[in-house]
């Protein structure tokens, strides 16, 4: 895994100062520890990071054969058969590794060779007898790619924006937009940038800039299709799951390192597990983080699947209440991140670095096949959409919903405020709200008058509804895990994992987003996906050869932060520091009144307002940070 950051010219082949591009990197050598290297030539400027992993001794970069040079950042699984296949065409190789595949499929296949890549990957190649600079980003977002037009008509690109940031020529200007996305989700979606001009490389998308012909938009070169329907009995279509869950494994083992798994206990990581057991003569290396608090700990169920299948399993307890690690989180986010669980992300990072360089995860089966509560909550709510007159729902529903108060503390079969008024809306309405952090009526009430006019109607949830309507499926289940692949999973989850591992160096490698294994997932029968309110039941039911009940069908837990009992007690009084805050009252975005009520209100528990204060601890920071 490595960090790659390069400069551009798409008009007149200015000379590039290399220092620029040094600086760049320098910016992200945690990604890369183990070397780095700078290329320029006119009009260009390429430069790279890198953590070993592949043919270590070789393959450096940026790499050059001739007329093309690359840099890339991530891993072609099926870099070995590209390699016969090139070979037989007539090309030449010099190295042992995965990225020369990039230099000779670019100069066979040209863009098509992305069709051909099995990985996760975000890479620069520039073409200079073509004058052409290509950035590509793997089908589902996996490593992240920035990159933003500069006052001197250049193109400046890296994998984390703080790359692009160490340039001096970008402006550093708040983007409102992305403060709105923000708040509502709580994360930077991957259409935005909290810095005005900078952009994301979406998933599946690729750029191609060719001097003199400006700089069109991104292309996109794959999608996944909810639209087709597998046929077959569940055994088989299981069978073929498994092979392809097995597939997903084994071609993510190849590594030149010390390897191994995070283990939470869970359905997914043990799954993961389980099938690297059965592909390793060795004993897997896996890793688990526990909690002292007995409601967040999850050690038990991790160390019965360590011990069912012999692995070298490595144990520690952390602090759940470790603020220390919040400027190191902001620091490698660079844009505000307020999913809590990063804290015990970062934590069973640095453990795992410790034993090993390459840890697979169980990322990725969650949004491929429905294994979220809220995609059985949504299924029910479509249910009683089905049932009922939308004028009907409206009336009666929204009625309720605006009456029934909000009962935060109450046990949540008495919280039926949220279910109202979801019930009220339209699928999409509905399921975009119960994907957010802080309410739409909330959140205008948070920003001041000035902001929202700002705004000009810019909505978060927009997103999700247009994603919603326009998916490629067949019906509802399919809408919502699509629009979850496309916004949730490489916003929030990939994001995570990514800045997380990479902050202690370690490469992280998602088996369960093979992109084979996501589209059959896809594809079949939402009743094979979730049945009777059980997510992943072809998964599930697939795995009870080798996974205990207690393990795949107890309540899904997943990393916990206790982040509501913080600002009730620890943090209470930076909560109330918010409303006084001299940044964010300079920004005139907010009603620090409102803030004030909001912290009140949370430390008294007259209401539960932990995520989004947590979400405007983490803001200020980031924007203390990036603007001063």
């Amino acid at each position: 895994m490595c960090g790659i950051a390069g400069i551009f010219h798409p008009g007149t082949p200015k000379p590039v100062d290399p220092p620029r591009v040094r600086a760049m990197i320098a910016a992200q050598a945690h990604r890369g520890p183990d070397g780095d290297g700078v290329w320029t030539a006119p009009g260009v400027g390429l430069g790279h990071r890198r953590l070993s992993i592949i043919d270590l001794a070789g393959s450096p970069q940026p790499m050059i054969d001739g007329e093309i040079a690359v840099t890339f950042n991530g891993e072609i699984y099926n870099f070995q058969a590209l390699r016969a296949e090139l070979r037989g065409m007539g090309a030449h190789f010099r190295t042992e590794g995965d990225t020369e595949v990039l230099l000779q499929g670019w100069r066979y296949w040209g863009p098509a060779m992305l069709d051909r890549l099995d990985g996760m990957f975000a890479f620069a190649i520039h073409d200079m007898l073509a004058g052409a600079l290509f950035l590509a980003r793997d089908r589902l977002g996996v490593k992240p790619l920035h990159w933003a037009e500069l006052s001197d008509g250049s193109i400046a690109f890296a994998s984390e924006l703080k790359g692009l940031l160490a340039h001096p020529l970008l402006r550093r200007q708040p983007d409102l937009t992305a403060v709105e996305d923000y708040l509502a989700l709580g994360y930077v979606p991957d259409d935005a940038c909290l810095i005005a001009g900078v952009r994301k490389l979406p998933a599946g998308h690729y750029l191609l800039v060719e001097r003199g012909r400006g700089i069109p938009r991104p292309r996109q070169w794959w999608d996944v299709d909810f639209s087709r329907r597998a046929s077959g009995s569940a055994a088989a279509l299981g069978e073929e799951l498994l092979d392809l869950m097995r597939a997903g494994v084994t071609s993510r083992m190849v590594a030149d390192v010390p390897l191994g798994a995070f283990l939470s206990g869970g359905v997914d990581s043990s799954a993961v597990v389980a099938l690297m057991a059965e592909a390793s003569p060795r004993a897997v290396r896996t890793c688990t983080i526990g909690f002292e608090e007995a409601g967040y700990d999850e050690r038990a169920y991790a160390e019965m699947v360590a011990r069912r299948f012999a692995t070298a399993h490595a144990t520690r307890v952390v602090r759940s209440d470790d603020f220390g690690l919040i400027d190191t989180l902001v620091h490698h986010f660079d844009e505000p991140f307020a999913d809590a669980s990063a804290l015990a992300t970062y934590q069973v990072c640095a453990l795992a670095r410790e034993h090993v360089t390459v840890a697979l995860s169980g990322d990725g089966a969650d949004e491929a096949m429905a294994g979220y509560r809220r995609h059985a909550f949504q299924a029910a709510e479509d249910r009683v959409r089905g049932l009922l007159p939308a004028g009907f729902r409206r009336s009666v529903f929204g009625t309720l919903g605006n009456l029934y108060p909000k009962a935060d503390w109450a046990p949540r079969p008495l919280r039926a405020k949220t279910t109202l008024l979801a019930l009220a809306a339209e699928s999409a309405e509905g399921y975009a709200a119960s994907v957010g952090v802080t309410t739409s009526a909330l959140r205008a009430r948070l920003f001041t008058q000035e902001a929202r006019a700002a705004l000009g109607g810019h909505r978060a949830e927009d997103r999700y509804v247009a994603a919603m309507e326009n998916a490629p499926a067949q019906g509802a289940l399919d809408r919502v895990q699509y629009a979850d692949l496309k916004i949730w999973l490489p916003g929030d989850i990939l994001t995570k994992t990514d800045r997380t591992s990479m902050a202690v160096g370690l490469e992280a490698r998602e088996p369960l987003l093979d992109h084979r294994l996501v589209q059959f997932a896809a594809s079949l029968p939402p009743a094979m996906r979730l049945q009777r309110g059980c997510g992943k039941w072809l998964m599930k039911r697939s795995l009870e050869r080798y996974l205990p009940r207690d393990i795949l069908y107890r309540p899904k837990m997943g990393f916990v932060t206790p982040i509501s009992d913080w600002f009730r007690g620890a943090l209470a009084e930076e909560a109330a520091g918010l409303a006084t805050s001299s940044l964010l009252r300079e920004t005139g975005w907010f009603a620090l009144p409102e803030i004030a009520r909001l912290a009140d209100d949370h430390r008294t528990g007259r209401a539960e307002h932990g995520r989004t204060l947590w979400q405007f601890l983490m803001l200020e920071r980031s924007l203390t940070r990036l603007f001063g």
